[in-house]
């Protein structure tokens, strides 16, 4: 899940933003003088960027507020109406998150706003429960599971079934205690809102993995430079995180528990920073590509092709995400439709969906000449070529893009593995690029390329991809590689291993990100 989460930056100068010298970290910075070319810096490695513990932002009684924050301007996350959250919905427990008087946490004080000084202890909030995720559920920590990551997943467990309110409450957290991070996320935050808030639980969940939590938030922090992200926004996102879980973690939020996300937090954003701090060294934030051609293949899908300003490295298979100027602060993943070429070019196929901001603006408004901004490239759906297996390749749609890319990078390579393509669309007409993989198929005789069409009459083959890959084989000395729509992915997944491809030759990108891409 290379999801974006924070977008522009929301200064520069080094001050923390607003949350004061005791925030959660005190962010270091390299001297100007230090910053030199990437090809002096390329045997550097970036300073660690030291994270302070964070002070307590009080829990219990101490964390009271009297209302809860009105919703931040703009649609999602802040377009939450008041008389949407019904008195049922209210907690009987009085632990509030900060209030929105301020930007830093509410320091816990002998009697914090909303508390009389008579009140018991125990008029003021319930002593948490014991609650444990149930056998089913994705939260089940394993035996082996540190008291901290026990801790999580309670806390994780509890929210998940009650997760838009909790992502929308964040957020208006986030709006309003720091306002000035408002413009830097997207005017609609349809697509935005909760992919801060999962990333966040996602790593969570990680905590006691330590090899895939940094590499999953090593590969975020990488992303999110092209944000602007900066390592003074993230004590904002915590403070947001620890209140949004306070408000709505009624049975399993303690001391303890806050212990344990406060730590978490830490380690999360450290990890991040420091990526970010890394790639600084090596790599621009992102890159800017003009528009050098553009092709209508059907009336909602082109082939566009950029010229990037600096050479762009990346691997056939993989993918980027796409800002354009019509739509700022909104990007988009989409793969690269050919191996790395001599000339420096980059290909995408996209296709206009409903509604889609990004798609429709590239395929019937972007034209030759215009500027759009790439972030660095990403995935891991590429070759092993130390590997004698062949190629099982699925790609519906215009994720035959990637697909065609994967071919290129055999040819390149010189070796003649075999290489089994199966082309999946609706119709013959949607075969957009069919012309362009037989004469691949012409010019290679280690590949071969099957076209599955799954509604009308068509000259290929009839029914669904995965059907089709059924009644050939056997596929045991093949790597698999799927690309195209989410459920042609679910799907294709589970036939491969259906006929016995085991999951750890199965490659495809996340489907988290394909559903996001069609936007």
């Amino acid at each position: 899940m290379d999801a974006p989460t924070t977008t522009s930056s929301a200064g520069s100068d080094g001050s923390g933003g607003n949350s004061g010298d005791w925030g959660w970290f005190t962010p270091s910075r390299k001297p100007a003088e230090d910053r030199r070319a990437p090809d002096q810096q390329s045997d550097e490695r970036a300073p660690s960027r030291p994270v302070n513990p964070i002070r307590p932002v009080g829990t219990g009684a101490d964390r009271r507020t009297p209302a809860e924050p009105a919703p931040a301007p703009g649609p999602g996350a802040g377009d939450r109406r008041t008389d949407d959250r019904r008195t049922d919905d209210r907690r009987t427990d009085d632990r509030r998150a900060p209030g929105p008087a301020g930007h830093g946490p509410a320091a816990p004080g002998p009697a914090a706003p909303g508390r009389e000084e008579h009140q018991r202890p125990d008029e003021v909030a319930p002593a948490p429960q014991d609650v444990r995720p149930g056998p089913d559920s994705p939260f089940v920590a394993p035996e082996t599971a540190s008291p901290d990551a026990i801790l999580l997943r309670r806390t994780m467990a509890e929210v998940e079934p009650i997760s838009d309110k909790v992502t929308s409450y964040f957020y208006a957290l986030l709006f309003v205690q720091h306002p000035e991070l408002r413009p830097l996320f997207p005017a609609a935050m349809d697509a935005q809102r909760d992919r801060l808030f999962k990333a966040i639980l996602t790593a969570a969940r990680l905590i006691d993995d330590l090899d895939i939590l940094t590499e999953f938030l090593s590969r975020l922090g990488r992303g999110h430079r092209k944000y602007g992200t900066r390592p003074e926004h993230y004590p904002a996102v915590g403070e947001c995180l620890i209140g949004a879980l306070t408000r709505y973690a009624v049975t399993t939020w303690s001391d303890e528990a806050e212990a344990a996300w406060v730590r978490a937090y830490t380690q999360i954003s450290q990890i991040m920073i420091d990526s970010a701090a890394e790639d600084e060294l090596v790599a621009p934030a992102w890159w800017q590509a003009e528009v050098v051609g553009h092709e209508l293949r059907t009336h909602d899908i082109a082939v566009i092709t950029v010229r990037p300003d600096q050479p762009y490295p990346f691997l056939a298979g993989q993918y980027t995400s796409l800002e354009t100027p019509w739509w700022p602060r909104v990007w988009r993943h989409y793969s690269f439709a050919s191996a790395p070429r001599s000339d420096g070019l980059l290909s995408f196929h996209v296709k206009a969906v409903p509604a889609g901001w990004v798609s429709s603006a590239l395929v019937h408004r972007a034209r030759p000449g215009d500027v759009i901004r790439l972030g660095p490239p990403a995935g891991s759906m590429t070759v092993d070529h130390a590997s004698d297996n062949g190629l099982l390749c699925l790609g519906g749609g215009t994720g035959i893009a990637p697909i065609k890319a994967l071919v290129e990078d055999v040819a390149e390579h010189g070796r003649n593995r075999p290489v089994e393509v199966f082309y999946g669309a609706r119709s013959d007409h949607d075969l957009y690029d069919i012309d362009t993989m037989l004469r691949l198929a012409q010019k290679y005789p280690w590949l071969a390329v099957r076209p599955v069409v799954s509604d009308g009459p068509t000259n290929g083959l009839s029914g669904r991809l995965p059907d089709a890959v059924r009644q050939y084989g056997p596929w045991n000395a093949f790597d698999a590689y799927l690309s195209g729509p989410p459920g042609m992915i679910r799907s294709g997944v589970d036939a491969l291993m259906g006929i016995g491809i085991p999951s750890h030759r199965i490659r495809h990108d996340s489907i988290e990100e394909l559903a996001a891409a069609a936007e």
